[in-house]
């Protein structure tokens, strides 16, 4: 395709690509840092990281050359066969989890499906019964294919693609007692977000979590923990449950695991893998494969390293303090919710004119629902980049409210 300007290519990817996504009206090109440019060469502030994917910002070397490096050896071998990424990236993964077990997957969805079919094989394992119902929770979001969509906690996405995989029931995100009144003889595991993301950024409380673990224990349930979101250092830990003084038997990890690169984990405790998935259980083409795992490894080894959630916790107080100042001076804004850099402003409106405007003077947000604006930026943005973002949010909701 000869170049083309930005309403060209516009254009052209309505004909050619299916219309899933209400993509916003600019066409990117390049990353440096924490910025991001148009293909007219404009900069714009990054608060969105790919949706929480580029933890470590744009043009990283040190991950660019291990990629660099890993297509120069070899790109893709299949499970039938082990390679060194996958083996040096399952260690760094057990490791900065404190889970066991891992299996690499491509992408979040996978993961939740994974993490599924663990649950139900635990349970047949255990007592040879098919019928073994899992608990989610309202709001939640888990992924768009069959299964995480069966316990997504959002009926909206579901009603078209009904009857999902069943036996799935839902209690309340942080109540305990919903939780405990659908638990029953047939309950095989509970699911939750550590961080509820799309569900509107709000975290579990510690006397939930720590609810939902006492039941598990005492009932032999598998408690599973989606942090494909809130994972990875996000909220200012290397996995958000480290806060609580929890541990989860399955756990879900994605996005900035391979910053960039597709590939998605979900890890077990060592009973859960003893008792589950075995041979010829569960598979995946491209799961696991070494281009993938060279980013997952070099990512896994710079979070620890240079202690990247310390930063993004020190930078979420700051931008904690700054989006409260910004919520004391407007009164569309009703709630400010989240943890380290995982924050959300709840509006008494529609959020989209907003961001918007904000996308028109370089800065680049998203919505976590209708009326809820996300920030979820690189985990190295600086404070003065938190100074530059409040600026241009001010005049963003000034034009709009």
């Amino acid at each position: 395709m000869t170049e083309l300007t930005m309403q060209e290519y516009i254009d052209q990817a309505e004909k050619d690509l299916l219309h899933t996504y209400n993509r916003y009206q600019i066409v990117l090109d390049k990353g440096e840092g924490v910025h991001l440019y148009d293909i007219e060469g404009k900069e714009y502030l990054d608060f969105v990281a790919g949706i929480s994917v580029f933890a470590l910002g744009y043009g990283n070397k040190e991950y660019n050359d291990a990629l660099k490096n890993q297509i120069d050896k070899v790109i893709h071998t299949s499970n039938y066969y082990y390679n060194v990424p996958a083996i040096e990236a399952a260690r760094a993964l057990k490791k900065y989890s404190g889970m066991d077990r891992v299996f690499f997957t491509n992408s979040g969805a996978e993961a939740i499906e994974g993490a599924i079919k663990t649950a139900r094989k635990y349970g047949y394992t255990r007592d040879g019964h098919t019928d073994h119902e899992i608990i989610a929770m309202n709001h939640s979001f888990h992924g768009r294919t069959m299964g995480a969509l069966s316990v997504t906690g959002n009926p909206h996405y579901r009603e078209a693609f009904e009857p999902g995989i069943g036996n799935i029931k839902f209690a309340d995100y942080n109540d305990l007692e919903s939780v405990k009144k659908l638990v029953n003889d047939k309950t095989i595991a509970i699911i939750l977000e550590t961080v509820q993301g799309e569900g509107g950024l709000t975290p579990a409380s510690e006397e939930f979590l720590k609810g939902i673990r006492e039941i598990c224990d005492e009932k032999d349930i598998l408690m599973i923990l989606d942090e494909i979101q809130c994972g990875m250092g996000r909220t200012g830990y290397p996995f958000a449950f480290m806060k609580y003084g929890v541990k989860p038997d399955v756990l879900t990890v994605a996005k900035a695991l391979g910053c960039g690169v597709p590939i998605g984990a979900f890890t077990m405790t060592e009973k859960v893998g003893q008792a589950s998935l075995v041979a010829g259980d569960h598979g995946t083409t491209y799961g696991g494969n070494p281009l993938c795992c060279a980013a997952a490894a070099k990512v896994l080894e710079i979070m620890e390293r240079d202690d990247i959630p310390s930063k993004a916790r020190e930078t979420g107080e700051y931008l904690w303090a700054k989006l409260d100042e910004v919520m004391n001076e407007f009164d569309a804004i009703k709630e400010h919710r989240g943890s380290g850099l995982m924050q959300g402003l709840l509006f008494d409106r529609p959020v989209s004119a907003i961001i918007n405007s904000a996308l028109k003077k370089g800065l680049i947000l998203i919505n976590a629902g209708a009326d809820i604006i996300r920030f979820v930026p690189p985990l190295v943005i600086e404070k003065s980049d938190v100074d530059t973002m409040i600026g241009i949010l001010k005049e963003a909701i000034s034009e709009n409210v």
